[in-house]
């Protein structure tokens, strides 16, 4: 994994909590990085402030110049040896704002808080935040409340049978970025990998599988064919056989459910971007992955990202 020398958070104004704030500072404890605190003032985030102070709360830290607030929030993290930077810029959409950052911006990361949508049980990915995942150069952390446990559980997400062999490379990526922040942390180290059966493809007609006609045993075998071809491409990066989640079917139901069983804390996915479709595209993943992981995710990209994207 490159250096992370430089943490750059995007702070939400319009909140109290500051999940990606408090994240930010572990990670800065633990690799040594500084911090840099940036606010963006939007037009959504001005009103959400004084309807905020409407009802006349004292206590409301909303309000008012974006500044004081930054440093109140570097405050703590300075007082522990960090080195902190607070910026305040103005615009709109957001994300725009914080692209146009980047690009002068000593940055080797980036951290933004997500929002759980308590009615569905999900968290609520914003078009802030696909527009980052879509086009943000840097590793994307996409925070939930929760602080991670000790030790912590991180997960790497892989998909290595690709014919594509660039591809196929970049779980190696992957796999080097969970394995050096598992050791930065004492973090336990898994990895999960979903796949359809090809038995099952194989045997149905005109597109269909069938529920049935697929012995037990060839589903078996393509079972531990899948785990050996993942175990070959993990074990080096020191994830136990234990810790190895190899399992039949859709991705967006096997990874979410996964990762809550072995109770992950961060969940290392991959996006690369994808020439005239003019987006990232996560892996091999639905994208309601993204909604449905119970746990942050962070999101890397392969280093010729940026040069690729068609934007």
């Amino acid at each position: 994994m490159d250096r992370i020398a430089d943490i750059l958070v995007i702070v939400d104004p319009t909140v109290i909590e500051q999940p990606a704030v408090a994240k930010a500072h572990a990670l800065a404890k633990r690799l040594g990085a500084g911090i840099q605190l940036l606010a963006c003032d939007t037009k959504y985030s001005r009103e959400a402030r004084v309807a905020a102070v409407v009802p006349s709360r004292g206590d409301s830290p909303l309000s008012g110049d974006l500044q004081p607030l930054l440093d109140e929030w570097a405050e703590p993290l300075r007082g522990e040896g960090i080195d902190v930077a607070t910026h305040v810029i103005t615009g709109d959409p957001l994300h725009e704002c914080v692209l146009s950052w980047l690009r002068n911006s000593p940055a080797d990361m980036v951290v933004k808080d997500t929002h759980h949508h308590s009615l569905a049980k999900r968290t609520l990915i914003t078009n802030t935040d696909w527009n980052l995942i879509r086009a943000c150069p840097l590793p994307l952390l996409l925070t939930k409340p929760a602080p991670w446990h000790t030790p912590p559980v991180f997960v790497a997400a892989v998909d290595p049978l690709h014919a594509d062999d660039a591809l196929a490379a970049f779980d190696h990526r992957i796999l080097d970025v969970t394995a050096t922040l598992a050791k930065q942390f004492g973090a336990q180290l898994h990895a999960m990998h979903a796949y359809f059966p090809a038995t099952l493809a194989v045997a149905g007609p005109a597109g269909m599988p069938p529920m049935v006609g697929v012995s037990a045993e060839a589903l078996a075998a393509e079972s531990e064919l899948k785990r050996s071809q993942i175990w070959h491409l993990v074990e080096p990066y020191g994830v136990a056989a234990a810790n190895l989640h190899v399992g039949a079917g859709v991705a967006a139901h096997y990874l979410p459910s996964t990762a809550a069983e072995c109770h992950a804390d961060l969940v290392v996915m991959g996006a690369i971007a994808r020439g005239a479709l003019k987006r990232a595209f996560i892996g091999s993943t639905a994208e309601r992955v993204l909604e449905t992981l119970p746990c942050d995710i962070l999101v890397v990209k392969p280093r010729d990202f940026a040069k690729n994207l068609p934007f």
